[in-house]
């Protein structure tokens, strides 16, 4: 949620990955079937109700295949769209529009519809102060991209990876870590790390709330009433995130406890698709 130092690892440019997997030595269909010289109008519209996000990779691919291009950004990230509203405008040579549309359509329907979900569920939650976490559980290579698109759709990041927060779950705690000691010495060398733990018993969350060092505890797959009751036992400044068993008809209930926060998976691993198309103009 507040990272406090960034992982040791060089960026990737995902468009040219993206490119490479798809135009490879060339795109044979647009050489042989498209003159050189010609060129185009284009505009990529939505064919649905959406909230927009992606429009950066998405732009950066006709760049990356053709410099030359002129492309326009004309819903920018965040924007809630309709059929046939446009997206981005691209005039150019038409091979190079065509050898980036799938690519640049593959960013902004999976983006798309990560934001588009968060929205949904940032709307379900709205007036009750719970905020909307994503998760881990991303496409891999492509969180980042999927963090942004949360973040487009009115929701929150938790932790990047596992460099930026600590989140200690069932499995840590079955190897009896001292906590106490832990804590202590991980906030001696990263004082600014968020310290979280995971419960799924209140006689659990009894122990944790005694700590000194805790940021946050995660209450994992709890009812309603099991929520409340731990939050209850809440101190000055600890914040309780709730986890588990969330879809759009039970947000609102575990938001109404009066939790800090709730983590949904699936706004990243089962995000739909949005249905945006290119046509030449």
């Amino acid at each position: 949620m507040n990272p406090d130092y960034a992982p040791a690892v060089l960026p990737i440019d995902l468009v040219a990955v993206a490119l490479a997997e798809d135009v490879g030595a060339g795109d044979l269909t647009s050489r042989f079937f498209i003159p050189e010289t010609h060129h185009s109008q284009a505009r990529i519209l939505a064919k649905q109700t959406a909230v927009v996000a992606g429009t950066d990779p998405a732009r950066s691919t006709f760049l990356q295949v053709d410099p030359d291009l002129v492309t326009e950004i004309v819903a920018p990230d965040g924007e809630q769209i309709g059929p046939g509203d446009t997206i981005l405008r691209i005039s150019g040579r038409t091979r190079s529009i065509l050898t980036g549309e799938r690519v640049a359509l593959n960013f902004l329907q999976r983006l798309s519809g990560v934001a588009t979900l968060t929205r949904a569920f940032v709307d379900a939650v709205k007036g009750t102060g719970a905020r909307i976490l994503d998760t881990r559980k991303t496409t891999p290579g492509l969180r980042r991209l999927e963090k942004q698109a949360v973040v487009s759709g009115g929701g929150t990041n938790h932790r990047l990876g596992l460099f930026d927060a600590v989140l200690v779950k069932d499995n840590h705690l079955l190897a009896r870590p001292e906590l106490m000691a832990a804590i202590q010495s991980l906030k001696s060398e990263h004082p600014r790390v968020l310290v979280e733990l995971e419960a799924d018993t209140l006689e659990q969350v009894s122990q944790f709330v005694q700590i000194p060092g805790i940021d946050v505890i995660l209450l994992d797959n709890m009812a309603p009433d099991q929520i409340r009751a731990c939050i209850a036992l809440r101190r000055s400044n600890l914040k309780f995130e709730a986890s588990g068993g969330v879809n759009l008809q039970t947000v609102r209930s575990i938001a109404e406890t009066g939790v800090d926060f709730i983590s949904v998976g699936q706004l990243t691993h089962s995000a739909p698709a949005v249905d945006f198309s290119l046509e030449l103009l």
